[in-house]
């Protein structure tokens, strides 16, 4: 072996470990929750844009309601957001807005700009609500169910697919009492 082709070596096999790794990083896979099918985290936060008034957990409780986790910064969120926006107009489900670790104007800014769908906006300025629920990108949804309980979990954009097969099917269950 000449001093030429151990760096062409080197070069393939770093080459074909490239195309292995994108490989299997298209796979889609689900990042699991260890919340699934367990009480969503109690918080107590204040309102977007209305500090005075907080909600809690157990303001909630009683109808299925999709919590979005949400930032200005997130460039995902933008592209997500139309698909959120149409979710909410079907008014088949309840569409809490979490804004996280984002400034007031910042988020107020952005929903002048590009509408808002939410039903309601909850602010979680430091955090720890977002931490509370595993979150550690936006943007991320929990779907929960009238008791409270984490049913699906989605990171990443939602897309038309993912509330057709995903979303709807478990809150026409739930409304159905299964």
């Amino acid at each position: 072996m000449n001093s030429r082709t151990l760096p062409l070596i080197g070069f393939v096999l770093l080459v074909i470990l490239l195309i292995v790794g994108l490989k299997i990083s298209d796979q889609k896979t689900l990042i699991p929750s260890p919340l699934i099918n367990k009480p969503a985290p109690a918080f107590d936060l204040p309102i977007l844009g209305n500090p005075e008034q907080r909600l809690t957990k157990e303001s909630f409780l009683g109808k299925p309601y999709l919590v979005n986790f949400w930032a200005s910064w997130c460039v995902t969120c933008r592209v997500e957001h139309p698909v959120v926006t149409e979710l909410a107009r079907s008014k088949k489900i309840i569409v809490v807005g979490m804004n996280f670790r984002d400034e007031v104007a910042d988020a107020t800014d952005w929903l002048e700009q590009f509408g808002d769908p939410y039903d309601i906006i909850l602010r979680d300025g430091d955090g720890r609500t977002s931490i509370d629920f595993g979150v550690y990108a936006a943007p991320e949804t929990f779907l929960i169910d009238p008791n409270g309980i984490i049913v699906f979990k989605q990171t990443g954009a939602l897309t038309p697919e993912i509330i057709e097969t995903e979303i709807l099917p478990r809150v026409a269950a739930m409304e159905a009492g299964n």
